[in-house]
């Protein structure tokens, strides 16, 4: 496939939050100077008012007005194109918002199954009236509050409520003295195409298809060529207009048929780059036949902690893990039990739809005789053994072997304990190889539900419940397999291509990329650690909580500490909320339970309290061995194979959790500065630092003192200015060397790139010891700076011979 030329790094910068087109416009000097090539922008499509990332996008034929709108986009881009850079979008192809600012979704409320979006938007008109569960309490008990009333909007007749306005459909309007009646509210209510219901109905109850578990995001049929243009219309406008020069889709595996969609999309989009967010899981990858560039590049990130990791620190913290917790098993074990209640809790609804398009599939004349038990015990059996987000089957396509093996493997699985496998067998294959429309139906919808139930059982359960060791808690990772050897690192990265992605923090990872070395350094580093928990046992409300979770807390807080920062406690105890609500063992989003939140917050501050003035023993220690990691990770993500993602601010050290913490105010201007005076070399043209955004200008905290030169963040900046200006350098030789992965000496890593053109070598030393000069005539790309001379990171150039 001919493309167009690959970016050699990306910078991601999250719209919204106080960051508009004018923060990014003001920002292309810097980024250019950098060695950056292209802008990568989170989606600028309208999204819901108050929106803090922009995924709930409420018009895709609109650039949103709140961050600048198509002037302040069109702006941007001239700026970019004068500087050399080019801009990825993020578009979000499988959904929208389930809100009433989405005007799609506002002509379906008023026309019903007649508006011309109606077959926009998946919904299930078999199950009748279009469920709205917005309301806070039941209907009934609204409605005897005189809570409801009816009147002529803006736009037409419309049943209100203290907090909303919901069109109704013509003509269903009461004369003006019937309008506060209850009954002819009822009347007009039951007239209506869609009903309004307790928000708690949602959990089974709801009729359209949902982004995951999120009832306030719904899916878009884009299979349908219709629907595909028009929610394209205005990216394909930009693209033509050459504003935008590459596409990042979201959640890829949320489609109908990823494939078909990604041909259609290429089709329209020539050779335009285009990456996909797949979360890959053990060695699967992604299908050959895609017309893509690559994924994101989470599995990039999985690759680097998994090679920084020490396994004989990591088996002498499982061993104290389990004595002071008392938890036994494997993750995989915590993930099938989180796998069977999320299913039947926040994805019921989508069980409950399997289960009806599955008896509607089998027919009634099925020779099974299955009843209504079978059939759900199957569905469940079947979704639970399923291991990755998704397989691939699709209409006029036979199944891969490697697919089909798959799926005889879960279906093998699936059917262990049950009292007879007959029934699982067959919804398998109705899954596998369907031949009707109902059974096709079948297939596609069982394909949307297992991304969604893995997700959410994995990132969003299990891995605030197995928390043995979180730095392998990370989206796209699996906490089993925590590390890997060289050679097997070093064939993966010969298999790479160079068109991927690496990312090291986004704004989905569940901590920000040096927060997560921190985290790896304990693996290295245990019986630090293992001080810092018996530091933890004194401290006040230390044995009103779970152990586990105690664990947890304490390996947030390492990640997480800053010296001087006042914010510490506060965020620690909003993430402890977060964490727990989301294990749900104790407490959940919907069903609070506020005293054990209130014990966990007390500790989590008394902790944060007991660090100030001076760090327990243990902390100094791993806080120093997770620099040099993080310096390891940077100069792997900036050396391997693949296009280096940089998120915003992360050139200087990042200790953020997740969101959304991981979104909060980046000081652009401190970023740049240091930069540029720790490597003014590695820099093209004049900057002027009052162009770029600092502090001042957004609504986040004081800027923090500017960090030493001589600090870590100095350190770190350095190495990625160098690594950059050597990309900028040398393109070609990125995209074009052979790759090889060695060890050598004690812990020591080797990373080589070589081409015609001459030999890069990465040398790394993981226990944070400085590396001996290279033995040879080389040139040295980092460490230049005398603060870096006894780096665990060196990077040479050698040329070739003549």
């Amino acid at each position: 496939m001919n493309a167009a030329p690959l970016p050699r790094a990306t910078y991601r910068l999250q719209l919204r939050e106080g960051v508009d087109f004018d923060t990014a416009r003001r920002l292309v000097p810097y980024l250019a100077g950098l060695g950056i090539s292209h802008l990568y922008l989170s989606p600028i499509f309208t999204a819901a008012s108050g929106s803090t990332h922009g995924y709930d996008v409420t018009n895709p034929a609109e650039i949103d007005p709140c961050i600048g709108g198509r002037a302040g986009f069109e702006a941007l881009a001239e700026a970019a194109r004068a500087a050399g850079l080019g801009i990825i979008l993020d578009i979000v192809p499988n959904h929208t918002a389930f809100h009433l600012e989405n005007p799609w979704l506002r002509d379906v409320l008023r026309h019903g199954q007649d508006s011309r979006y109606a077959r926009h938007f998946d919904i299930d008109w078999g199950k009748g009236r279009l469920v709205l569960p917005f309301l806070g309490q039941p209907f009934d008990e609204m409605l005897e509050a005189g809570a409801f009333r009816l009147e002529e909007g803006d736009e037409g007749p419309q049943l209100a409520t203290e907090h909303f306005a919901v069109p109704m459909s013509q003509g269903t309007l009461p004369s003006e003295e019937m309008r506060r009646d209850p009954e002819a509210i009822r009347d007009a209510h039951a007239a209506q195409p869609w009903r309004l219901t307790h928000w708690e109905y949602e959990r089974d109850g709801v009729t359209h298809r949902r982004f995951f578990n999120v009832t306030g995001l719904i899916g878009m049929r884009v299979e349908d060529e219709a629907v595909f243009e028009e929610m394209h219309a205005l990216l394909f406008e930009l693209l033509e207009k050459d504003l935008v020069q590459g596409i990042r889709l979201d959640h890829i595996d949320g489609l109908a048929d990823p494939a078909a969609y990604l041909r259609r999309l290429r089709e329209r989009v020539g050779d335009t780059p285009i990456w996909i967010e797949k979360i890959l899981t053990g060695d699967e990858t992604v299908p050959a036949s895609w017309p893509i560039q690559g994924t994101t590049g989470y599995e990039a990130a999985r690759a680097i902690s998994r090679i920084l990791t020490d396994a004989d620190g990591l088996a002498r913290l499982d061993e104290s893990w389990r004595r002071e917790t008392g938890r036994e098993g494997s993750f995989h074990d915590a993930l099938k039990t989180a796998k069977h209640e999320v299913i039947r809790q926040e994805l019921a609804a989508e069980l409950h739809q399997l289960i009806d398009m599955a008896r509607t599939a089998v027919g009634p004349e099925d020779a099974l005789e299955i009843g209504d038990e079978a059939l759900r015990e199957a569905i469940i059996a079947l979704l639970v053994a399923f291991p990755r987000y998704r397989t691939y089957f699709a209409e006029g396509e036979a199944p891969s072997d490697e697919e089909r093996a798959l799926m005889d493997s879960v279906t093998a699985e699936a059917g262990e304990g049950l009292r007879t496998d007959a029934t699982v067998k067959r919804i398998a294959g109705l899954i596998t190889d369907p031949e009707t429309p109902e059974e096709r139906a079948l297939q596609v919808r069982f394909q949307q539900v297992t991304g969604a139930l893995l997700a959410k059982a994995h990132e969003d359960t299990a891995g605030f419940r197995w928390n043995r060791y979180i730095a392998a808690n990370e989206v796209g990772a699996d906490p089993d397999e925590p590390t890997i050897t060289p050679e097997e690192l070093s064939g993966w990265l010969q298999r790479r291509a160079p068109s991927e992605m690496t990312l090291t923090s986004t704004h989905d990872t569940k901590r920000s990329e040096d927060a997560r070395m921190r985290l790896v350094a304990i693996s290295h580093l245990p019986e630090a650690f293992l001080a810092l928990w018996e530091h933890s046992e004194d401290v006040d409300g230390a044995h009103d909580i779970d152990p586990n979770l105690r664990w947890y807390i304490l390996q947030t807080l390492l990640a997480m500490w800053e010296a001087g920062r006042g914010d510490i406690a506060e965020r620690l105890g909003q993430h402890v909320e977060k964490a727990m609500r989301e294990a749900k063992e104790v407490t959940t989003w919907t069903h609070q339970n506020q005293e054990a939140e209130a014990d966990a917050q007390r500790f989590a501050k008394a902790l944060a309290l007991s660090w100030e003035g001076e760090l327990p023993a243990g902390a100094g220690q791993l806080m120093a061995r997770g620099e040099a990691l993080s310096l390891a990770q940077a100069g792997l993500k900036l050396v391997m194979p693949g296009i280096p993602d940089i998120y915003q601010g992360t050139e200087l050290g990042a200790f953020q959790l997740t969101d959304p913490d991981n979104r909060m105010a980046v000081d652009f201007r401190a970023v740049a500065d240091l930069a540029i005076r720790g490597a003014p070399d590695c820099f093209e043209g004049e900057l002027t630092l009052d162009e770029i955004p600092g502090a001042a200008d957004s609504d986040g905290p004081d800027p923090e003192p500017a960090p030493d030169l001589d600090s870590f963040a100095g350190r770190k900046a350095r190495l990625i200015c160098h690594g950059l200006a050597l990309r900028r350098r040398m393109p070609g030789f990125f995209e074009q060397a052979e790759t090889r992965l060695e060890t050598f000496g004690d812990g020591h890593l080797v990373l080589t790139r070589q081409s015609g053109e001459g030999r890069l070598e990465l040398r790394i030393d993981r226990q944070g010891h400085g590396l001996p000069e290279a033995a040879r005539e080389a040139e040295r790309i980092w460490p230049r700076h005398e603060a870096d001379l006894d780096a665990p990171v060196c990077i040479d150039w050698i040329a070739a011979a003549g």
